[in-house]
């Protein structure tokens, strides 16, 4: 029994698209210092934790459609991109490559397994495609709440993140 379809795929694809244009522009209301300013989060700043956001879409996304893989560890990660427009322009092509992937997903592939070595747990693992899919897309939103939580510590202004709300649902 798949936990996923392609439709649900392919609308958080969408989602994550909006969600990151919209803390994209709530970033840039932000003094370089405000964004790299250690505020206590597992990857330090605003900057840092929206770097660490970046690497692992690019590190599954390596896994799921075979292409490039980040050019740092994950120990390096929050330092990705050194600015928020550099990081703007990959979390835009990242956000891309995402929903192209997306909408290629079979329904054959979401049912299948994926293999991969994962260097957080030191071997390599098998699991099915749909879990490994549904983790992605958890840890993205994850890593977002806590950016809205220092974003909003700023007095930036945000948007609403509840997923009923995307334009374009019908």
């Amino acid at each position: 029994m798949a936990m996923i379809s392609g439709d649900w795929v392919r609308m958080m694809a969408q989602y994550n698209h909006w969600q990151n244009s919209v803390m994209a522009q709530s970033m840039a209301s932000l003094t370089p210092a405000q964004l790299t300013e250690d505020r206590g989060a597992f990857f330090g700043s605003i900057l840092g934790t929206a770097n660490h956001l970046l690497w692992g879409d690019q590190m599954w996304m390596s896994r799921f459609d075979g292409g490039a893989v980040p050019e740092v560890g994950v120990k390096d990660s929050a330092g990705l991109q050194p600015t928020s427009d550099a990081w703007a322009a990959d979390r835009q092509r990242m956000d891309q490559r995402i929903t192209l992937w997306a909408e290629g997903l079979s329904e054959v592939a979401l049912a299948s397994d994926l293999t991969w070595y994962s260097g957080a747990a030191g071997r390599e693992l098998s699991r099915p495609m749909s879990l490994c899919v549904s983790h992605f897309f958890n840890h993205q939103t994850h890593h977002r709440g806590q950016i809205h939580a220092m974003l909003t510590s700023f007095g930036a202004k945000t948007q609403d993140s509840d997923l009923f709300l995307m334009p374009g649902l019908s």
